[in-house]
């Protein structure tokens, strides 16, 4: 009875909560395997199945992201990279703007922002759409009966429709997870993608191992290796830099109110894996655009070339962009004239700091954790092209098997457990772990 697990069970809000989320995730693996109108099914199959043996390293990579939907040519094939681009340019564009920050914080206003980035939404999803018409059109060069419908530009018309709901409709799924379900939504959708493709990437390795196309040593000591990861990422997504903070006595009313000494607890990773998704959305669009119309520009080919997922260009861009994100995220979501600001307002103070270097303190304590948070961020995202170069392990193993994938995993599950255990302790429940010492993030 006093499994926690059993527990879970037994609260009714938490019970439906969960079954809520895994009718939701069924969905959407559903709609993952649903082609759109107008493709020969049996001949896209063809056709990636004579890819395997070369392989393609950006379809691999666009098929990570989308849970394998890419390639079978499904309404959900875009995922949710395009609502996710759009939230970056969103925040950063609230930035660049005065007006929109100002927006942001008035009442009602987040509502506001909200609807214009729906709206961009939209607009990232039909250039996106657009594209995979021509890739389709490129297809059905090499393949024939590629197009069920006989008219190229109304397929293109269907698709681009069919796409672009899609897409808005898992935004739809993910906001009802996270208001109805357990977790963040559009997270879980990621992690629920990458999961669902995880035994058909063991079963491959498997093969290989047994054709003699991989040797069992080689795989035995990458796999040691993504345990060892499992591990560090866990510890160092737990890991936190806690700042003391003294308050003094209050009189509120008729009451007075002692001394009270708390702490402000900075992660070692304060931003999480959003720089890790965040880089790789902002990567994933400029890439679909040059593999798509490579093919009939001359410069786009040498770029689509040049930006492989495997070259050290894209890798470069990749680590840059990561530690961006960790900086740009972290400044969004712990601000420290913010931080500073409420605990002047407040009554506190930090041991050894002057009140007005409050703010000045906080900043130089963040910027010492982010920089060594986000080269280890970078560090573990760029492991599968290490893989792929040292071991040549198949992109399509190495990404799911690889460091961007246990970043997001590891990341969400962390985020779910600790709401799980949160509404098991609010039920009068023990928590899932008996120390109770689980710390999630906001994803």
């Amino acid at each position: 009875m006093a499994n926690p697990l059993v527990g879970i069970f037994r609260v009714k809000e938490l019970r439906e909560r969960i079954f809520y989320t895994i009718l939701l995730l069924l969905v959407f693996r559903l709609g993952a395997v649903l082609p759109i109108p107008g493709i020969n099914v049996q001949a896209l199959n063809n056709f990636f199945r004579s890819q395997q043996d070369s392989g393609n390293a950006i379809v691999d990579y666009l098929n990570f992201f989308a849970g394998g939907a890419f390639s079978n040519f499904s309404v959900f094939m875009l995922g949710v990279m395009p609502y996710i681009s759009m939230s970056i340019i969103m925040q950063l564009l609230i930035i660049v703007f005065p007006s929109l920050k100002k927006l942001s914080q008035e009442e009602g206003g987040r509502k506001k922002i909200q609807s214009y980035q729906r709206m961009g939404t939209v607009a990232v999803c039909i250039i996106q759409s657009f594209a995979i018409t021509q890739y389709a059109q490129g297809i059905a060069r090499e393949v024939d009966n590629f197009f069920t419908i006989p008219n190229f530009w109304l397929f293109a018309v269907i698709a681009i429709l069919t796409v672009t709901t899609g897409t808005m409709f898992l935004m739809w799924l993910g906001e009802q997870i996270t208001k109805r379900g357990i977790g963040n939504g559009v997270s879980l959708l990621i992690f629920a993608g990458i999961v669902a493709r995880l035994p058909q990437a063991v079963y491959e390795l498997g093969q290989q191992v047994v054709r003699g196309e991989q040797n069992i040593v080689v795989v035995t000591v990458v796999t040691v290796m993504f345990i060892a990861v499992v591990a560090l990422v866990v510890f160092e997504q737990q890991g936190q830099r806690k700042i003391s903070v003294h308050y003094a006595k209050r009189i509120v009313g008729r009451r007075m109110y002692g001394a009270q000494n708390t702490y402000i607890p900075f992660k070692i990773n304060p931003s999480g894996v959003i720089p890790v998704i965040f880089a790789s959305s902002l990567l994933t669009f400029p890439l679909q655009l040059v593999e798509t119309f490579g093919s009939n520009i001359a410069w786009l080919g040498s770029v689509s070339r040049v930006l492989t997922p495997r070259g050290p260009l894209y890798n470069v861009l990749y680590v840059l962009l990561i530690i961006f994100f960790a900086y740009f995220y972290t400044q969004v979501s712990l601000n420290p004239v913010e931080i500073a600001k409420n605990i002047r307002e407040n009554g506190g103070s930090i041991p050894g700091i002057r009140t007005e270097r409050i703010e000045e303190y906080l900043t130089k304590i963040l910027n010492r954790i982010i920089l060594p948070g986000s080269l280890y961020l970078a560090l573990i995202a760029v492991i599968p092209t290490v893989i792929q170069i040292l071991f040549r392990f198949p992109s399509s193993i190495s990404y799911l098997m690889g460091g961007t994938s246990l970043l997001i995993l590891v990341g969400v599950d962390l985020d779910t457990m600790s709401q799980v255990e949160g509404l098991l302790k609010m039920h009068h429940h023990e928590g899932l772990t008996k120390r109770g010492r689980l710390k999630g993030r906001n994803l």
